[in-house]
């Protein structure tokens, strides 16, 4: 199957509402192009660098979105451009992201990474710690960036069940922040959830954007 055959794929699984991110991290502009072609026009990657260096030699017209764990030193070198940064999970990413902003004249779409999977290795605030800074309120002084949603990764195992109820998880949480902190604002409206393997079950929760890569471009080249 070609990358376009493989794209016309999943985006034949979204119902409209339910935006994809191509997840393109390691694989080539050619990989890319391919995609681009097709019509496909938001990428996502999770090194600052690469991303970057892809951004700098394909059509300017890509929405870049950054999904990787994200370090506040990188921050400056893709705030000129990024469409959205995926997982912001501490205040602290918010202040710098706010900062770097500033400079280029910008306001970053940011969305906040809860922790919902049972797995130690994953980022992300916990639902508590995501209430106690969004309750202190600081971030309301922050102008250069935009709230504009929640993202989240459930855990990487077979169990359909417990892979919903985690992303159940996340829509709940969603609604909640959603009534509490931004009821009259229109673009707090993203939940971030959904990968190769369980994007379905995610969109089924209430998933507005989905993060495919190995569906679309074949397994990664490490």
């Amino acid at each position: 199957m070609s990358i376009q055959a493989n794209l016309k794929e999943v985006l034949a699984d979204l119902p409209s509402g339910v935006r994809l991110v191509a997840v393109s991290k390691f694989h080539p502009n050619e990989a890319i192009e391919e995609a681009y072609t097709a019509g496909q026009r938001i990428f996502g990657e999770s090194k600052v660098q690469e991303m970057t260096q892809k951004y700098e030699t394909l059509p300017k017209d890509i929405e870049w979105h950054f999904i990787g764990h994200l370090q506040t030193n990188k921050i400056k070198y893709m705030a000129p451009y990024v469409a959205m940064i995926h997982g912001i999970d501490s205040y602290k990413l918010l202040v710098e992201v706010n900062k770097q902003a500033q400079k280029c004249s910008r306001v970053i779409p940011c969305l906040l990474q809860i922790h919902i999977a049972e797995e130690e290795t994953k980022f992300g605030f916990s639902f508590d710690e995501c209430r106690e800074m969004l309750q202190k309120g600081d971030w309301k002084e922050l102008h250069h960036i935009q709230i504009s949603g929640v993202m989240g990764m459930a855990t990487n195992i077979d169990d359909t069940e417990q892979i919903k109820k985690e992303f159940c998880s996340l829509n709940t949480f969603f609604k909640e922040i959603k009534r509490t902190y931004f009821t009259d604002t229109e673009s707090f409206k993203e939940i971030s959830m959904g990968m190769s393997h369980d994007y379905p079950i995610a969109i089924r929760e209430g998933s507005t954007m989905v993060r495919v890569g190995s569906k679309i471009f074949g397994e990664r080249n490490y």
